[in-house]
């Protein structure tokens, strides 16, 4: 039984899906240990270093579905060693003569380190993936609402118009750069780690290096070209970039959340049949899907940091920090997958309600000209008195001053020019910049 949310029958989902469910699953874990030390022996028989008629066996028994997980998991507490267990019970299933050949020369952190690169390399393709799909949706909808004016907001509160296909543009341009964040690292983090006890790998002399090249090639990860015990920074990169990706999907997800508010009505999450919001308030329609993205990115931070202070790590091998990692890095990664999956549906079910937005620059009405007016009266009396003026006006006479009629009163342009400045929402470039992301070639 799992003792952890991520792991439950009930509430799994939330924290997790069944694609990432397949890497870090207890048992798919240990079969990616198992791959990696079955391709440490192919490598080594290339090399000579073991005989050649022992890798068949090797390869063919190294199944995690054929261990006794008891007795793996006995002799792990017996022995107080992260992999003697896993070493042990996959000898008990190998011919007495090949059993010798297993594990040979290396260490815990060889397998898991080299676990991690699969690691990096699998849920970074399944995250380009995801954003490529994300970044499609937001391009549709920037496209789609390029000329849709509604409110922009700063601080909470009404501010100057936009048009909401400026805002998607905006979220679009950002996965952008995720996507070039991730392809741009993964010759960095797809690598796999050979190093022996202390990175020098004495025990296999001057054939080190050419076997690490073979095992790594094994694999399909990159060689390093010189161990990485305790240099964590591909660890912290990678982590830290999904935490970033989380904090988009957050970001994307608190502006559904705000404008979905009765209120402002601008947004909506769609309704799926059988969905109850609140079981004492029939009436409600709660936004659960944004609001879950942002406790998903408050968790991915958290666990990205400790792989971030995994970095500080001593000599040449260090427990501390590496051994953190076996719990922050899945952590990570499950939480960026399952914002992911829900940003998809988000998205793809979102509803626009381009009338609302309308009806809201209408309601604001004169007040959300007020940049314009400031644009226009600085060309006549200056940026500064003309800020300095404004403020005074919309003070004392509060929200809603007829400014054409005020200034005019200050006799410092006429109510025709005021109402002039302020015709019309200045959108221009707002589409000019949706133009602009649009073009762009996409990932």
């Amino acid at each position: 039984m799992g003792t952890r949310l991520s792991s439950s029958r009930v509430f799994g989902h939330l924290w997790g899906t069944p694609e990432l469910a397949a890497i870090f699953e207890e048992r798919a874990m240990l079969q990616s240990w198992l791959d990696v030390l079955a391709a440490l022996a192919r490598a080594q028989a290339e090399l000579r270093i073991i005989p050649a008629d022992a890798v068949t066996a090797i390869t063919e028994r190294a199944r995690a579905d054929a261990l006794d997980l008891d007795f793996v998991a006995e002799q792990t507490r017996r022995t107080g060693h992260s992999t003697l267990g896993l070493i042990r019970g996959l000898q008990r299933i190998l011919p007495p003569d090949v059993a010798e050949h297993v594990y040979h020369g290396a260490t815990v952190q060889d397998v898991t380190d080299s676990w991690f690169g699969l690691v990096m390399r699998d849920v970074g393709e399944l995250a380009g993936r995801e954003l490529d799909a994300l970044h499609a949706r937001l391009l549709q909808l920037a496209a789609e609402h390029r000329d849709t004016i509604m409110i922009g907001r700063t601080h909470g509160q009404p501010g100057s118009p936009i048009t909401f296909g400026f805002k998607a543009a905006s979220w679009a341009d950002e996965i952008g750069r995720h996507r070039e964040r991730l392809t741009e690292g993964r010759g960095r983090w797809a690598v796999g780690q050979l190093g022996g006890a202390v990175g020098v790998l004495a025990f296999f002399g001057p054939d080190g290096p050419v076997l690490r090249a073979r095992f790594c090639a094994e694999l399909g990860l990159a060689d390093p070209g010189i161990s990485w015990l305790t240099a964590r920074d591909r660890v912290a990169e990678f982590g830290t970039l999904l935490a970033m990706i989380c904090g988009t999907l957050a970001r994307i997800g608190t502006e559904v959340y705000e404008l979905a508010r009765p209120e402002i009505g601008e947004l909506a999450e769609a309704a799926p049949a059988g969905a109850v919001s609140s079981i004492t308030m029939p009436h409600k329609r709660n936004p659960e899907g944004s609001e879950h993205l942002d406790t998903l990115a408050r968790l991915a931070r958290s666990a990205a940091a400790v792989l971030v202070e995994g970095m500080v790590a001593g000599h040449e091998r260090d427990g501390r920090a590496w051994k953190a990692e076996w719990i922050a890095l899945p952590e990570v990664c499950q939480l960026t997958g399952t914002a992911l999956a829900l940003a998809r549906g988000l998205l793809d079910g979102l509803q626009v309600d381009a009338e609302a937005m309308a009806a809201n620059v209408v309601r604001f009405g004169a007040d959300l000209g007020s940049e314009r007016v400031l644009a226009g009266l600085a060309a006549r009396i200056g940026k500064h008195r003309a800020q300095q003026l404004l403020h005074e006006l919309l003070r004392d006479g509060g929200a809603g001053t007829d400014l054409a009629a005020a200034l005019a009163a200050r006799g410092v342009a006429t109510e025709e020019q005021v109402r002039a400045w302020a015709t019309g929402p200045a959108v221009a470039a707002a589409g000019a910049m949706v133009d602009t992301v649009l073009s762009r070639p996409r990932p």
